[in-house]
């Protein structure tokens, strides 16, 4: 590449942002109609199991079927239609959680049902990994930190007679941090360091 005046260069990182830009709108598009697909194929499967006693053997087939006449589409396995039902199932109802579950990705969506044992803590890492876009590894991460009951046991040391006069209270009363990073061996006091 030649030598590019200051300007130029301005202008091609602009250009360069345009396309990032797209791409992200793109992926989060694709993302979009990927959840949606398997919203309506594990809904689908849950009418057919109530309805119709469909089970694992013709949840099977239905895999082997799949692969046969999309031998280049991936993620349809037996496994992964359960998946898909239990993804429905988990949500369908609620009208609070599930428009979140689209702007996640599938992977982190499978965390949080595995792992999320109530509404309240799945409706926090829905919105947590959206506002966050969080990766697998960071959100396994968030999990076995606990961040959920932190974040809860933070929000019950404020009396409910601040927290209503102080809204925003918990801005500004006692923050938690995760040093696992540091693999500290015994508990360890702030006030030790200073």
């Amino acid at each position: 590449m030649t030598d590019l005046k200051t300007e130029d260069k301005k202008s091609f990182k602009e250009i360069l942002a345009m396309i990032k830009e797209s791409r992200a709108r793109a992926a989060k598009v694709v993302n979009n109609e990927l959840i949606d697909l398997y919203w309506r194929i594990g809904g689908y499967i849950s009418a057919k199991c109530k309805d119709s006693g469909w089970g694992s053997l013709i949840v099977g087939n239905l895999s082997d079927f799949l692969q046969e006449t999309e031998p280049n589409t991936k993620g349809f396995s037996s496994q992964n239609l359960w998946r898909m039902k239990q993804f429905y199932e988990t949500y369908y109802s609620n009208k609070k959680l599930s428009p979140l579950v689209r702007e996640i990705g599938w992977t982190n969506n499978m965390i949080i049902v595995a792992q999320a044992k109530t509404e309240i803590e799945k409706e926090f890492y829905l919105k947590l990994t959206a506002r966050e876009n969080y990766s697998k590894k960071e959100l396994l991460r968030q999990f076995e930190s606990s961040l959920f009951e932190r974040t809860m046991l933070s929000k019950e040391s404020v009396s409910p007679v601040a927290r209503e006069t102080y809204p925003a209270i918990n801005e500004y009363v006692r923050d938690y941090y995760s040093f696992e990073f540091l693999k500290l061996k015994d508990n360890y006091s702030e006030h030790s360091f200073w």
